[in-house]
């Protein structure tokens, strides 16, 4: 087994859990935090582990706070119910532990979208995913959560694979709920709207997703995720011009 703790939180992913816990299965921990699912998530789960813990929903940062804290081992590794790690980055992470001179490993996040991988030469999503358990924490924030991490971290080679957009569908339901959030947020932080953002926010954005992270490299399917990046930022700004009126009323 390998000696690491891997830590999940879920709400209903009867449609994807068995895949990641497939590819974790040989860990010698699986944390498991569900938030109330009502589907088979549960029932899957518990063929993988006995270590499924139940935590009412507050923020992703406090889901996986959570998380991290009931695992046993030094080491941890971070996982979302809808990815499965990588055979390479699987072996980098028993590398890892074995070697015993950094402090985690920055992982690339390769993601299936309108039947396509990110291309090996786009410009992947980065992410602490693999850490020591004391050397990181995840600071409040209601979407997009990262770890806030000290010590030594080097980029892995092996990805995670995101199975968690594969649809429009999913994917604009999922911009529509995180707008709000980070609309919220900034919100709370007393920030305004911008009109200058709100003209150049979108073009902007696709221009960075396009071209900058070579999103062209995926075809039709490129354009089409960079134009809906593009427009996430635009209904961002858009949401908090909104709720900067509502808080003048």
């Amino acid at each position: 087994m390998i000696k690491a703790s891997v830590f999940i939180i879920a709400q209903d992913e009867e449609k994807h859990i068995k895949r990641v816990l497939e590819s974790v299965k040989d860990f010698d921990e699986i944390i498991i935090v569900d938030s109330g699912s009502i589907d088979k998530t549960l029932e899957i789960a518990r063929e993988y582990t006995d270590k499924i813990f139940h935590h009412d929903f507050e923020n992703y940062a406090t889901q996986k706070e959570f998380a991290k804290n009931l695992c046993a081992n030094e080491w941890v590794l971070n996982l979302d119910a809808d990815e499965e790690l990588s055979d390479e980055l699987k072996n980098e992470i028993v590398q890892t532990i074995k070697s015993n001179d950094i402090d985690a490993l920055e992982v690339k996040i390769s993601t299936l979208y309108l039947g396509k991988f990110t291309h090996k030469y786009g410009k992947h999503i980065e992410r602490i995913r693999f850490f020591r358990k004391n050397s990181g924490f995840y600071p409040q924030k209601l979407v997009h959560e990262s770890i806030k991490f000290s010590g030594v971290c080097k980029k892995a080679k092996g990805l995670i694979k995101d199975y968690g957009t594969q649809d429009l569908q999913t994917q604009i339901s999922k911009i529509n709920a995180y707008s709000t959030l980070r609309a919220t947020e900034k919100t709370n932080k007393n920030k305004r709207s911008s009109l200058v953002k709100l003209i150049f926010v979108f073009p902007a954005i696709f221009f960075k997703s396009y071209v900058i992270r070579r999103n062209f490299l995926n075809g039709r399917a490129g354009f089409i995720g960079s134009f809906i990046n593009a427009f996430y930022a635009f209904l961002k700004e858009a949401k908090l011009y909104e709720m900067n009126l509502w808080r003048k009323k």
